[in-house]
């Protein structure tokens, strides 16, 4: 699909990856920036980009974003906390936005889809995990969550007309981003410079891809893959571990600190403790990444230092 001159619809646009997408969308497109504000804030928004406040969950608020004359729908809009304090409400909110925006694109006769799924579905999988890998089996509620969702996803391209293309991301990163481990080991040390406090043990590993490159490679899916449902997982080819991500940040700050553990091999309930997408297939389309896992992370980490030094100061 040709991405220029179109009306095109981003959901969950004042989160990380929404805000990136509408501004790389929006010199070339007619974009309409929707959100909820639960999460997200409104200075992410790109400037000229329109922003309307609504709520995915309210089907008169998903008809009033989605509308005869729009093209393509990216619906980013998401419980994507995999450690949320209500996780009946994350499965059965990201759920029932899901099924609403497809309900409404399918009534209207929008027929273009982009959805962000997760690596989170693959559960605890030999790596690095291709996109045809099964059983799926997710360890999270919100890794059951993007499963369902798909399930949803896959119904509307097969049975109703809906084109598809579907990503699986890796961890992914950047400015303004809150919630992650690396802005939280920054607010940790800002506090504390001389402790940080790690989850697990400090060996989880997985691949971090930085949004920017996360936002190409998404367009690049969507103007060159042309199946009904189009499944790809995006990431790198490389992986960062906790104990690595830590001295990324304290460098970035200039200290060094003494780590302590909280045990385990992992986070939290759910946490995957090593996770590599297989980027094969999204390479066979004409798609790699330019920074590695670990450069992923150090230009996250320094925009981010400076973010939260500011907003203390």
């Amino acid at each position: 699909m040709d991405l220029t001159d179109k009306r095109v619809v981003v959901t969950g646009a004042a989160g990380l990856v929404g805000s990136h997408l509408a501004a790389a969308l929006a010199d070339d497109n007619d974009v309409l920036a929707v959100d909820d504000l639960s999460k997200g804030t409104r200075e992410r928004v790109p400037d000229g980009v329109e922003f309307r406040q609504r709520d995915m969950c309210d089907p008169e608020d998903v008809a009033d974003a989605i509308t005869e004359d729009v093209d393509i729908v990216f619906h980013f809009a998401a419980y994507t906390d995999t450690n949320y304090g209500n996780p009946r409400q994350l499965f059965e909110e990201n759920g029932e936005m899901t099924y609403n925006v497809l309900e409404r694109m399918d009534e209207v006769g929008v027929d273009n889809l982009a959805f962000t799924s997760s690596s989170t579905v693959y559960g605890e999988a030999p790596m690095p995990t291709p996109e045809d890998y099964a059983p799926l089996e997710p360890i999270s509620i919100y890794g059951a969550s993007k499963l369902a969702d798909e399930g949803i996803v896959s119904t509307y391209a097969h049975s109703h007309g809906i084109q598809t293309w579907m990503y699986r991301f890796a961890n992914i990163v950047g400015p303004k981003q809150r919630g992650n481990v690396i802005p939280d080991f920054i607010e940790k040390l800002l506090e504390d410079p001389e402790t940080l406090t790690i989850l697990g043990d400090g060996r989880q590993e997985k691949s971090y891809l930085h949004v920017e490159e996360c936002v190409d490679a998404m367009l690049h899916v969507v103007e060159h893959a042309e199946d009904d449902l189009n499944t790809y997982n995006l990431g790198t080819r490389t992986t960062t571990s906790v104990n690595a991500i830590a001295d990324i940040v304290a460098d970035e700050m200039g200290l060094d600190p003494d780590y302590e553990y909280t045990g385990g091999d992992r986070g939290w309930t759910g946490d995957v403790p090593k996770m590599r997408l297989s980027i094969e297939k999204l390479s066979a389309l004409g798609w790699e990444p330019s920074l590695s896992s670990d450069e992923s992370v150090r230009t996250a980490a320094r925009g981010l230092v400076e973010e939260l030094r500011a907003e203390r100061e």
